[in-house]
């Protein structure tokens, strides 16, 4: 199966099972499909090559107030 087919077969199967999720592009020979699920972000890319990459953000269950703003700025800002 062609990297399209297996792009356009994934994105069907999250729409059939009633999953979010987002087309992006970040690299030039990609394109990423953001997926939220309660807990987890997935960041599955479909390079132009077939090869597919899978990066999952895992939530720790720790809530913040607002003051985590300024550490957010503090920490990533250039």
């Amino acid at each position: 199966m062609s990297g399209i087919s297996e792009l356009i077969t994934f994105l069907n199967k999250l729409e059939d099972n009633h999953i979010f999720y987002k087309l992006n592009k970040v690299r030039n020979d990609a394109v990423m499909v953001e997926v939220a699920v309660p807990g987890q972000r997935w960041e599955i890319e479909y390079f132009a090559d077939g090869t597919v990459e899978i990066e999952k953000f895992i939530n720790d269950g720790d809530i913040y107030d607002a003051g985590e703003l300024e550490f957010l700025f503090k920490d990533f800002s250039d």
